[in-house]
């Protein structure tokens, strides 16, 4: 029976004190805690949907077992986001190939399309197709998609699509059998209660700040890349993150309000219909998300057999750094609770998957 015990050390028994702990000093001790070195990465456009070109990362070790396509949350970029580049190390070093991308609106992909974001309407198929394209570059079924904050969101849109684009599209270049599914931690489910909850809360609010900063300073690069595609005073009304999404993003994808969509692309909707095996790790005291979504949660997870839900009373917002007495309890090889539990479990996945892939048809 996998050991899914999680205990953090004493002074980040506080899911904002595990946060800020994470985000602050993590980007800048984390080489020195693990031992799997980086990648020889490959550095790949693919076709998403629409055409959208996508500024992706490849690596492909000797005998690879399956492939881990993954991207990150709401702001940053491969560049930056050290906690996706942490999951390509210890992924590829147990014989994972590993496929990174910038998605919509973010990093280099920014610079090659002024698409902008669409919280997984669309990104769940660029999944899908980026898998497609990776699959032709020698990156072999099983195909695990992997995210974290919005980017779990957007993995879980991603096992959707992909469950819809193998069975109606011919063309596109995958079978159902080479989709795994998907393992997620702390994803976005709610965006109407948790940005509502976050921007109440005595210090969410703060967390929110920075956050929507970061979003400006994404659609001015935008602009600047792509002059004409957004308009300036768009981008000077865009105060938060509900007001990015009214400015910028809800016209483009023809909803009438903001509330409509984050509605249309809530992931707790979408996990009843998930029929490929799905991680989601969540924690009760993440300070990013209302608590009260944690019984639905629970309520979709249990009515759905192909949903393990790892759900822990710490942990904060991506952050999961364990005590070394968990790390000697689970036989850890450094604090990354998180990344070991997700890879833990696509090793043992991948070999019923895997299986499946070879069965005649």
């Amino acid at each position: 029976m996998p050991n899914y015990a999680y205990s953090p050390p004493w002074q980040t028994r506080n899911g904002l004190a595990m946060t800020l702990y994470t985000a602050l000093l993590g980007g800048r001790e984390w080489e020195s805690t693990i031992i799997e070195p980086e990648p020889s990465y490959q550095e790949t456009i693919f076709a998403g949907a629409q055409d959208v070109p996508i500024f992706g990362l490849v690596a492909i070790p000797e005998k690879p077992c399956g492939t881990i396509v993954g991207t990150y949350g709401i702001t940053g970029s491969l560049d930056n986001q050290w906690f996706l580049r942490l999951l390509g190390r210890k992924a590829f070093a147990r014989g994972y190939a590993v496929v990174l991308f910038d998605w919509r609106a973010h990093g280099r992909t920014a610079e090659l399309s002024p698409t902008l974001t669409s919280d997984g309407l669309y990104e769940g198929e660029d999944f899908v197709r980026i898998a497609k394209s990776a699959k032709t570059m020698g990156c072999p079924a099983p195909f695990w998609f992997a995210g974290f904050s919005l980017g779990g969101q957007l993995a879980l849109w991603a096992v959707k699509a992909a469950q819809e684009l193998t069975v109606q599209d011919g063309d596109i270049g995958l079978r159902s059998t080479d989709i795994g599914g998907a393992a997620v931690i702390c994803p976005s489910l709610d965006s109407n209660r948790s940005l509502s909850y976050l921007v109440k809360h005595r210090w969410g609010k703060y967390l929110e700040k920075a956050i929507a900063r970061e979003l400006k300073k994404l659609a001015w690069r935008i602009h600047d890349a792509h002059p004409g595609t957004i308009d300036p005073a768009a981008i000077d009304r865009a105060n938060g993150i509900w007001g990015f999404d009214r400015e910028l993003v809800i016209d483009r994808l023809g909803f009438p309000s903001v509330e409509a969509y984050y509605e249309a692309s809530s992931a707790l909707h979408i996990l009843p219909h998930l029929k490929k095996p799905t991680l989601i790790l969540y924690t009760a005291d993440d300070p990013m998300f209302d608590p009260t979504i944690i019984p639905d949660l629970q309520a979709a997870s249990a009515d759905n057999p192909y949903i393990d839900l790892i759900l822990t009373r710490y942990g904060g917002h991506v952050g999961y750094i364990s005590s070394k007495t968990c790390q000697q309890q689970a036989g850890d090889p450094d604090c990354w609770w998180a990344w070991n539990r997700v890879l833990d479990w696509c090793d043992r996945t991948t070999k019923t998957t895997v299986a499946d892939i070879k069965r005649p048809t």
